[in-house]
């Protein structure tokens, strides 16, 4: 209870003292648009965001559509370019349907809680992103996390249920680890157990499978009628919004039931127009992909990490001060690296992720690979002042 001369929010001050003293306080750091950081912490994977024929398109858009949507996908905010992007999205992947939304968040919201109504299961990895976790507690369904890639932990958990719908929800490549799904199996299961396959492509598509075509394509399930798929339009393909592919009925049923459809303003024209192009270009370089895929190897090398045949490599740090220290110090010899900490990952696991970028030059990557060896070439020594105190030629 507040008491007289306490404000309702003297709380928060503990609690930000505390984040403090375990190294989880997170700051907003702005970005310039001229030069600065090497980036190895964005996801701009194909380097698409700043690619020519990307933004022409999307200051193209807004100069026919102007700066917003107007409204929700149902009254206004679905343009003759939404539905252009929609049928060529769902013609790459090979599905019979696209839904554009605002983002991939929301995205993974309509599909999770308009499939899992009272009275069924969703069967939820532990590793899976928080836009997918926040979908499972939203669905009215009853939710089963199990351990991260564990088959036989999926098969039990629908094996056993006594609801009659259940669907399985997991993401194609790990958002923090970067390893992949076993999709074939899964499907395999779900086939066997009546369920519904939805995979999460935020970090497989563009990158992996046929063409960038995604995981999902490259595991042959495209198209089938039980696998949903979600992807970003933010990543790999440099704008902003997210999709839900699958079987035209799921595209028809979100549109009558998802609330992110039915209330969320439309995704701004510009980023549908830049969506538009880079699945274009996308199609013309089938090859951008595989050349994420190079450089993250190349990091991973310089990292001394093991490669995981995706964009993301993740140098574990343990200590979340230690992370911290690790990332400002790539930070001050010129190269930005991601930093997670708790909660976004498991305590003890603080780690830096690494993202590739299909466009990064050799001179650039050399100078990223120089800069992780020396940061991550010395054993943390709690007797010296400045454990990351050491120099190297930036270019």
């Amino acid at each position: 209870m507040t008491h007289a001369g306490e404000h309702a929010l003297d709380w928060l001050d503990a609690v930000a003292r505390r984040r403090e003293t375990d190294g989880l306080r997170r700051v907003l750091t702005p970005r310039s648009p001229h030069g600065g950081l090497l980036d190895l912490a964005g996801n701009d994977y194909l380097g698409l965001t700043t690619d020519p024929r990307v933004v022409s398109a999307g200051v193209e858009a807004l100069r026919t559509w102007g700066a917003g949507a107007t409204g929700s996908r149902l009254v206004t905010g679905t343009t003759e370019l939404h539905a252009e992007l929609e049928t060529e999205l769902a013609a790459f992947v090979g599905t019979e349907s696209a839904l554009v939304f605002s983002s991939g968040y929301t995205a993974n919201l309509a599909v999770i809680t308009a499939l899992c109504p009272a009275g069924s299961l969703v069967v939820s990895d532990s590793a899976n992103h928080a836009s997918l976790i926040d979908a499972c507690r939203l669905a009215r369904g009853r939710v089963e996390v199990v351990p991260h890639n564990d088959l036989a932990a999926f098969e039990t958990a629908l094996a056993r249920r006594t609801e009659r719908r259940a669907v399985v929800v997991t993401e194609s490549v790990d958002s923090i680890d970067g390893d992949h799904a076993p999709l074939r199996a899964l499907h395999q299961l779900c086939r066997r157990q009546g369920a519904v396959l939805v995979v999460d492509e935020a970090h497989g598509f563009g990158v992996s499978g046929p063409g960038g075509r995604g995981a999902v394509a490259e595991a042959g399930l495209a198209g089938l009628g039980d696998v949903v798929v979600t992807v970003t339009l933010s990543k790999a393909l440099g704008s902003q919004g997210g999709a839900v592919l699958g079987p035209r009925r799921v595209s028809e049923h979100l549109i009558d039931s998802a609330r992110t459809m039915i209330f969320d303003t439309g995704l701004a024209p510009a980023a549908v127009g830049a969506a538009l192009a880079a699945v274009r270009v996308l199609r013309e370089e089938p090859g951008l992909g595989r050349a994420a895929i190079r450089v993250a190897d190349t990091l991973a090398a310089a990292a001394g990490v093991p490669a995981t045949n995706s964009a993301i490599v993740p140098v574990l740090i343990g200590d979340p001060a230690d992370a911290v220290a690790a990332a400002r110090r790539c930070g001050e010899l010129g190269v930005r690296v991601g930093c997670f900490r708790p909660p976004s990952v498991p305590e003890g696991t603080s780690r830096l992720r690494l993202t590739a970028r299909a466009n990064l030059s050799r001179n650039h990557l050399m100078h990223a690979c120089d800069v992780l060896r020396v940061v991550l070439g010395r054993t943390i020594d709690s007797r010296d002042d400045d454990p990351w105190r050491l120099s190297v030629h930036t270019p």
